[in-house]
């Protein structure tokens, strides 16, 4: 039976959990088929199973601590092919034709930057024709082909942005997130008491809250979904009818506010000094970082006095699966004037002008303040106010902030 093009294309994105094994299979294709036997044309784009990919990663390191990135690529992409292809079977088994596609064969098309690709273009050719032919479509997700014709990666979380991509190419009418958890919470469960679930959070908000930590939504996913319009929903596999909470535009709609806390377990803080007049420092850390292939975020650079100035910068832990000989070779680089802080956390503050006044900023010191808590850094940006602390008080911090301003 094929596919009316007047039926709507809704797309559905199942996390690791979702699919870690074959009773979650079952559970995610069964309501999967019954999306579409409620007249939805269905895309199914999966992650890896929970826990594969860190295994992989894992499997590398134990190869050599300088895997290369084209090979951690190639590596990498099986744990989606696998589930694809196992969500596929199952989807066929319950009687609902369903064909299987890979970031490539789904039209997914990338630059050339290995384990943190950018998607630059879909063609959904191979998608749109199965749709047309009364297939529900499974993806792997997290994965693409460059315009060199090799495959690469999106960077953890990637099948959202997937997903997303696939929502705006085929004028989907939403985009389902499917997780453990029923939607957005103001923080993470493990670290406060009675989080608040947000019925809706704009898409500058989500984005912050995902660049920050939270693990709903990979920011990249956001940020298609921001520029294509894409209505989101994260919702959970456990109760896919309850309401969960909708991305979508606010803009204008919202007073200065604090909706979340985030929080980034494992980063590295850089640290140093340098001439201000040349810039030396930052300009040699930043060529070795380029050459390093170091993922990096948060710079700032100013100005002490007329004879130094100071710089930091974040690394985090997670996709740099180099980190240890990384970070070795800038040490020894940068000898004396680069100082490496290991084992910190980034504590963040989200909200729609966040920043517009100073009353958050004080407010969020003297939280952090009373716990004894001194941050060994500070960065702020239009939606969120991030404070680097020692990795053993990122729990008191979270408390500090998210009972300061949401409880």
């Amino acid at each position: 039976m094929k596919s009316s093009n007047l039926e709507p294309v809704l797309v559905m994105k199942f996390g690791g959990t979702s699919v870690a094994d074959a009773e979650r299979v079952r559970r995610a294709a069964a309501l999967a088929a019954l999306r579409r036997r409620q007249g939805n044309r269905v895309v199914v784009v999966v992650s890896a199973r929970s826990g594969l990919t860190d295994r992989l990663i894992e499997e590398a390191r134990q190869v050599t601590s300088r895997p290369e990135p084209r090979e951690m690529d190639m590596l990498l992409s099986a744990g989606e092919r696998l589930s694809a292809a196992l969500f596929s079977i199952m989807l066929n088994h319950l009687g609902i034709p369903a064909v299987s596609l890979t970031g490539s064969q789904a039209g997914i098309i990338t630059d050339d930057q290995h384990t943190n690709a950018r998607i630059i273009e879909v063609r959904p050719y191979r998608v749109r024709l199965a749709l047309e032919g009364g297939h529900v479509v499974v993806v792997g997700g997290f994965q693409g082909v460059s315009f060199r014709k090799d495959v690469t990666t999106l960077g953890r979380g990637g099948s959202d942005t997937s997903a997303v991509a696939l929502a705006a190419a085929l004028d989907a009418v939403r985009c389902e997130i499917y997780s453990d958890v029923d939607g957005i919470y103001s923080g993470d469960p493990r670290l406060v008491d009675q989080p608040k679930r947000l019925d809706q959070i704009s898409y500058q908000e989500m984005q912050e809250m995902a660049e920050s930590g939270a693990k709903v939504l990979h920011p990249q996913s956001v940020e298609f979904a921001k520029l294509k319009g894409t209505i989101l929903c994260a919702r959970s596999t456990e109760d896919a009818e309850a309401p969960g909470t909708l991305i979508r535009n606010l803009e204008g709609r919202l007073r200065p506010r604090v909706v979340g806390v985030a929080s980034e377990e494992k980063v590295v803080l850089l640290a140093g000094r340098a001439d201000p007049a040349t810039c030396q420092l930052p300009k040699e850390l930043l060529e070795l970082c380029r050459r390093l292939r170091l993922r990096t975020k948060q710079l700032s650079f100013h100005l002490q006095d007329q004879r130094e100035g100071i710089l930091s910068l974040i690394v985090p832990e997670k996709e740099n699966y180099h980190l240890t000989a990384a970070l070795q070779e800038l040490g020894e680089s940068l000898a004396g004037h680069l100082r490496i802080v290991p084992d910190c956390a980034a504590v963040s503050m989200i909200g729609s002008g966040i920043t517009e006044h100073y009353d958050i900023l004080l407010e969020a010191a003297s939280l952090l303040e009373r716990e004894g808590i001194a941050p060994l850094a500070c960065h702020t940006s239009s939606f969120r106010i991030s404070w680097i602390v020692p990795r053993r008080q990122m729990a008191a911090a979270v408390r500090a902030l998210h009972g300061g301003f949401i409880d």
